[in-house]
């Protein structure tokens, strides 16, 4: 297990995070809570910009629950084709559009247990869509997340749900509402998984990895 960082460590960090990107912002395109969470559901093993690239006509034409049903799982496929899994995706996404119209009246709930009753949202799902959309400080654990809160000492766990937990323990509340975007940001652009570049990395100095790049 990576060592833990202190409390002021961990503060240096994110005032270096804030002071560099004040306002970090989700890059999936949205324009609502059900875009959002159609957005966040087909990202799944699929880069940002390959979703935004399949949603820009989609949510054109299917911007709410009732839309989408409409639209149909044969209707929706065409547009996101390029994305990975696209058929058990739009499976899902039609499943959920339906759910949200029968039990939610159309409307997104904004609770992390009813998120997670929709077909092919999970824990992190929910989480992006109570962050990004409801400002909620829930804390979406992926890839990038736990590659540098593990790395970084902020947060280490074995799996997504301790770094989920470390993360809402040890980061100072002031940050806590764009921890999720400094974290993944971070780890999309610098702190990456193979050939993380230290020598360009703000927090280097602070950072506990002991197997920084040169």
């Amino acid at each position: 297990m990576p060592a833990q960082a202190d409390f002021a460590t961990i503060d240096a960090i994110f005032a270096r995070l804030k002071a560099a990107n004040p306002a970090p912002q989700g890059e999936l395109e949205h324009s609502n809570a059900f875009t959002l969470l159609v957005a966040v559901a087909l990202s799944a093993q699929a880069t940002d910009r390959s979703v935004n690239a399949a949603t820009r006509p989609l949510f054109a034409v299917a911007d709410t629950p009732q839309a989408m049903l409409a639209l149909g799982e044969e209707g929706l496929i065409p547009y996101i084709r390029t994305i990975g899994l696209y058929r058990t995706k739009a499976r899902n996404v039609v499943a959920l559009s339906r759910i949200l119209v029968e039990r939610f009246g159309g409307v997104v709930p904004d609770s992390r247990a009813a998120l997670m009753s929709l077909p092919g949202v999970g824990r992190k799902t929910a989480n992006v869509v109570l962050q990004m959309w409801f400002h909620l400080p829930a804390q979406a654990v992926d890839t990038h997340v736990f590659r540098v809160a593990n790395r970084t000492g902020i947060a280490p766990g074995r799996d997504p749900l301790a770094v989920e937990r470390a993360i809402e323990d040890n980061v100072p509340a002031r940050y806590l509402p764009h921890s999720h975007h400094w974290l993944i940001l971070h780890g999309r652009y610098t702190c990456l998984a193979r050939k993380p570049r230290c020598a360009a990395c703000t927090i280097a100095d602070l950072c506990l990895w002991e197997n920084k790049t040169a």
